[in-house]
């Protein structure tokens, strides 16, 4: 059983890497977007840094970047790669509050690891899920953005990508910062919706979203709350995911 669960991981990360980095093109898009909203010297929180793509793309357009990745196999892939030219790297969870949490592990699937139960319940039958297994499961520490925050400054721009967990990291936040992104799931509506009353709460924000890996904005101009949240309803639950970008205004 270990040999196999050493092989499905071998594999998992083999594909992984694949995704993230045998496909150029796509690399030097998000590069061009981030462009458009990161700037030489500012202050990136990666969230959720898996194998650690976004965070080489933040670092080849000067950021200083903090890495959080709590799965031991991506956790050790950016320590041996990447630790020397970040800011920071946390190989810890990323929550509500300061604790432990379980983080359940897919070792063919590695970027669907999650530590929010209800993303596997919501997903588990939905297309694109029905080959994955969730196998393993281990406790990791976790800590929050207040805190994160706490120790390296308050980030210009903060990614969040964990998962279905994107609302319970926010209840972490106190205060707003300028720039958020976090996934989205037509199918977990309810985390969506979370995330954003959230961000209300915190500040004056305005959203746009990008679907999938294409590295443009859906919308020509920034939406209030209440009109990424229309749009978003009318999305059919087999939809794609993407990612929200919530832009503060004061």
């Amino acid at each position: 059983m270990q040999m196999k669960t050493r092989l499905d991981t071998a594999a998992g990360l083999a594909r992984s890497l694949a995704i993230y980095y045998g496909q150029p093109w796509r690399r030097q898009a998000l590069r061009r977007f981030y462009e458009g909203l990161v700037s030489p010297g500012d202050l990136v929180f990666d969230i959720g840094a898996h194998a650690g793509s976004r965070s080489k793309t933040l670092l080849s357009l000067g950021a200083q970047v903090v890495a959080v990745e709590p799965q031991p196999v991506f956790a050790d892939l950016i320590e041996k790669h990447f630790a020397g030219r970040l800011a920071g790297f946390e190989r810890v969870a990323v929550g509500a509050e300061v604790g432990e949490i379980s983080l359940r592990i897919s070792s063919r699937h590695p970027t669907v690891t999650s530590t929010s139960r209800r993303f596997i319940d919501s997903v588990r039958d939905a297309d694109g899920f029905r080959q994955v297994r969730w196998d393993r499961e281990i406790t990791v520490p976790m800590t929050t953005l207040d805190l994160l925050i706490e120790r390296y400054g308050r980030p210009d721009f903060c990614k969040i990508d964990c998962e279905g967990a994107e609302a319970d990291i926010l209840r972490g936040l106190s205060s707003p910062v300028r720039l958020i992104a976090f996934e989205y799931i037509p199918a977990m509506p309810s985390v969506t919706r979370e995330a954003i009353a959230r961000l209300t709460a915190l500040g004056d924000y305005r959203f746009n979203r990008v679907v999938g890996e294409k590295h443009q904005f859906i919308n020509s101009g920034w939406k209030d709350a209440i009109a990424m949240l229309r749009e978003l309803a009318e999305l059919p639950p087999a939809s794609p995911s993407g990612d929200i970008y919530a832009r503060l205004e004061s």
